[in-house]
């Protein structure tokens, strides 16, 4: 069933993710509410730079609050009326889980819960959510599918966004709150986090310092470029979830539900060795990098690589930006950002 929609809660708005879907968004003329507590895991002149590209619309308003507080959160959802709330506020970073656990439970389990009361209290019609490709955790078996058991994470990360999952579903069965989760594979583009590897690479090269390079180079990533992340969150977003007639409990299929909850893939489907990535932003910034070689760090896996067909089959879209182009355009972001000449 599609859902006609005009009023959207983006959380997570000054982040990555969350500014690009509503930068989308407001361009296309739907009113948008932005939340985000622009918290310093990275650069807030950076987070605040983004919402400055936000202001100039007039159906567009934004709050500063933390979705881990739960009053705040409800008199926003008073005030307002959401069709549909896009839940892209997290405590993210896989390495980072490892330092400041608590940041995780506070923002992306308590946080999460919080989005699903308000949701299920003040009739929100779909709760899309971000999920991520680390869910699949030791899983082995590529591609990976949302048909494959998830059950054994290597990060506390990828533990709470199992978590999420696992919330959503139980006020999809409770409730019958429409629940969509959307697993992210490895996004890059213009405007993107400071701490993952393009961003960590271009800075490095342009300033003749070395780069690290884990697992010895011998990592895969499904890139996914966030033009093609955006698009397929739109369209999902008009989707709402219908329970699987043919779900059954003998032989549960984790990937649909007898509840209108679904979980889906958004990857390019073309995982990229690491050092070709490498390779190809080198010729981009036309300057060879120097590479300090080190062992897989922990919590993070050496390959990803998304099965998107339930994706397409849902909302007739995959991902097909390559990396020379997706590449290409967040140097071209970069240098203008950081007044970086040729």
């Amino acid at each position: 069933m599609d859902l006609d929609f005009k009023h959207v809660l983006v959380t997570g708005a000054a982040g990555f993710i969350g500014f690009h879907l509503a930068h989308r968004l407001l361009s296309e003329g739907y009113a948008v509410v932005g939340i985000d507590n622009l918290n310093p895991y990275y650069d807030v002149d950076l987070k605040k730079s983004r919402l400055k590209q936000l202001e100039p619309f007039s159906n567009f308003q934004f709050y500063e609050i933390d979705i881990s507080r739960l009053n705040d959160l409800i008199s926003i959802f008073k005030e307002q009326r959401f069709e549909v709330v896009v839940n892209l506020a997290a405590q993210a970073g896989v390495r980072y889980s490892l330092e400041n656990p608590h940041a995780y439970v506070d923002a992306n389990i308590v946080g999460f819960v919080n989005l699903l009361e308000c949701c299920r209290h003040f009739n929100v019609s779909h709760f899309v959510f971000a999920s991520s490709s680390s869910v699949y955790g030791a899983n082995t078996k590529m591609p990976f599918s949302v048909h494959d058991n998830v059950d054994h994470p290597v990060s506390l990360y990828a533990a709470s966004k199992k978590a999420n999952e696992l919330m959503a579903h139980t006020y999809s069965h409770l409730y019958s709150l429409a629940c969509t989760g959307l697993r992210f594979f490895t996004v890059y583009g213009p405007w993107g986090r400071p701490d993952m590897a393009l961003f960590l690479f271009t800075k490095a090269i342009l300033e003749s310092k070395p780069i690290k390079v884990f697992n010895h180079g011998n990592m895969q990533r499904d890139f996914t470029y966030i033009d093609d992340i955006i698009e397929g969150v739109v369209r999902v977003m008009g989707k709402l979830p219908e329970p699987d007639p043919s779900w059954s409990g003998d032989a549960p299929d984790p990937g649909t539900s007898y509840a209108p909850y679904r979980v889906y893939n958004i990857g390019n489907n073309h995982p990229e060795k690491l050092m070709r990535f490498i390779s190809v932003l080198e010729q981009v910034l036309g300057k060879e990098s120097k590479k300090e070689f080190l062992d897989l760090q922990p919590g993070d896996v050496p390959a990803t690589c998304a099965d998107i067909d339930d994706l397409y089959n849902a909302v007739g879209f995959k991902p097909v930006t390559s990396i020379e182009t997706g590449i290409r355009r967040f140097v071209e972001w970069y240098r203008d950002y950081y007044g970086i000449q040729d």
